[in-house]
C-alpha cells in the first residue's frame, strides 16, 4: 500500500527536511511526498481504492500500535493508497474533515507544520516496523 504524504508548503533545506528524508529512506513500504502551494494547487488523483487521513488538532490521538493496526487493516482490505494530508496554516475546511476516513492528531499540542511532517514520517516508519516485527519500536 502506498503511503502518500500531501503537504501544503515547501519544506526546503532544513533540519526537518533532513528528518523527513531519513525516515523516507528507511521505510520499506512505498512512499510518495507531494508538496502543494499554501493555496491552490492540484492534489494528484489517488490510486483506488484509497483512504484519506487528515492531520488535524481535533483528530484522534492514536498510539503507534493503533496506527500500525489501522494501516494493517486498510492494507489487508485491499487499499492501494493511504493519503496523509497536512493542511496549510489555517488547517482543513469542515468539508475536508467530514470526508476524511480518519482525523489524526499528535496530542493536544499545536506543532509547527514542518515538524509535524517529520513526526508523521517517523510514525509511519514506526508503524511499518511494528507490523514487520522489527525491534525499532520498544513498547513498555
Amino acid at each position: 500500500m502506498l503511503l502518500h504524504i500531501i503537504a501544503r508548503g515547501k519544506i526546503a533545506r532544513s533540519p526537518e527536511e533532513e528528518l523527513v528524508t531519513r525516515y523516507e529512506k528507511r521505510l520499506t513500504w512505498p512512499v510518495k511526498l507531494t508538496e502543494l502551494p499554501e493555496t491552490g494547487g492540484r492534489i494528484p488523483d489517488p490510486q483506488t481504492p484509497f483512504k484519506t487521513v487528515l492531520l488535524d488538532e481535533r483528530g484522534k490521538d492514536l498510539s503507534s500500535h493503533r496506527l500500525a493496526r489501522q494501516l494493517e487493516r486498510w492494507r489487508d482490505d485491499g487499499m492501494r493508497e493511504t493519503r496523509f494530508v497536512l493542511g496549510a496554516a489555517d488547517g482543513h475546511a469542515q468539508e475536508e474533515r467530514a470526508e476524511a476516513d480518519l482525523l489524526l492528531a499528535f496530542g493536544s499540542a499545536t506543532w509547527p507544520h514542518l515538524l509535524a511532517r517529520a513526526m508523521l514520517m517517523e510514525q509511519l516508519y514506526r508503524a511499518t516496523s511494528i507490523l514487520a516485527g522489527h525491534p525499532y519500536h520498544r513498547a513498555g
